[in-house]
């Protein structure tokens, strides 16, 4: 299933129900009056947020919403009816932009964050309320309000516990799919994720876990290299970043990986920077020389201060201690928002 993460939507809401020109017509009531009902207001388009979706998918094949027009007023003072709302279901973490000016209108994070979209028309007034003392019948009424329509622009920033970050063929979407049970695509070729992919792990006492793959970063993807300028804004709202570094590769190649990933983010948001994380050195199943990981590690030590865990995705090794760290990372973060 293909993941759609922006898309550019027209709205329109129903227009309001004409005002009606009636007149009491009883037996020995020669001049009963004006008697028009007014007309139903039209429909609004109301955008919200549910944890149900995980991508914009729907609007692959759909780009229009149009709400229900009210219904005209009739004799007997009888209103007409109200068009009916069109509520349309995006995932928590959806942004409204405006189409043309690219102003943010909305941004829905929690699930049943609403945002009203194209607010319906008036309802026309009937003739009853034109009757005077001076004009007793009215043949007057208004017309009901057209509804607003405009073109707006969706995106999508995931909203996940956990992020795992790195170049392509690093071995997130391994990692992925042993953390979790996602079924990502994964082979062995000089490629990458093509879009975000999402698990849910279980952690003994936190519960679930949301987990973000993040498509693979290249040098310069901050200012729209490959596909990582693409979906780098998805990792704005991860809690904790997990950076998956091949350390299988040559021997200064993992922390020339490691910076380059701390360089794109910073370059896209300082702030990211900052954020949890923690270093993956993975493939070690494709190290047999046990001193080549223990002077690896301390290179990450003693050359950027942070304490890399060893682990192989394919393998198993050292999985469940990444769990435990996960789950102490998470208590810790929930801590701090309490």
């Amino acid at each position: 299933m293909a993941f759609i993460d922006e898309a550019k939507f027209f709205v329109k809401a129903g227009d309001g129900g004409n005002g009606c020109v009636s007149f009491r017509r009883e037996k020995f009531v020669p001049r009963g009056g004006p008697d028009g009902g007014d007309g139903g207001h039209g429909g609004s388009v109301i955008i919200r947020a549910s944890r149900s979706l995980a991508s914009l998918l729907d609007f692959r094949f759909k780009s229009h919403f149009i709400a229900q027009n009210g219904v005209s007023g009739r004799g007997k003072k009888m209103h007409g009816r109200k068009g009916a709302d069109y509520v349309l279901m995006v995932p928590q973490g959806s942004i409204i932009k405006d189409a043309d000016t690219g102003a943010v209108l909305a941004e829905l994070i929690d699930d049943g964050d609403s945002f009203l979209a194209a607010r319906g028309g008036e309802g026309g007034r009937g003739n009853v309320h034109f009757a005077t003392a001076q004009n007793r019948a009215p043949r007057q009424a208004t017309k009901g309000r057209p509804g607003e329509e405009r073109w707006l622009r969706i995106e999508l920033k995931l909203l996940a516990d956990v992020g795992l970050v790195g170049l392509p063929n690093a071995g997130k979407s391994t990692l992925l799919s042993r953390l979790s049970a996602a079924n990502p695509k994964v082979g062995d070729y000089p490629f990458t994720t093509i879009e975000p992919q999402l698990g849910v792990m279980h952690l003994a006492d936190h519960g679930a876990c949301v987990i973000a793959d993040i498509p693979g970063l290249i040098e310069g993807a901050h200012a729209g290299a490959g596909l990582g300028h693409k979906f780098l804004r998805h990792i704005e709202r991860t809690r904790i970043l997990l950076m998956v570094i091949d350390a299988a590769g040559p021997e200064d190649q993992p922390l020339r990986e490691y910076r380059l990933l701390k360089n794109e983010l910073a370059a896209y948001k300082e702030e990211l920077v900052g954020r949890h994380f923690l270093v993956l050195l993975n493939k070690t199943d494709l190290i047999e020389d046990r001193k080549r990981l223990a002077d690896l590690v301390e290179r990450f030590r003693a050359e950027e201060g942070t304490e890399p865990l060893l682990l192989s995705a394919l393998s198993g090794h050292g999985l469940g201690r990444l769990g435990e760290i996960i789950e102490e990372m998470l208590v810790r973060e929930d801590g701090k928002e309490n």
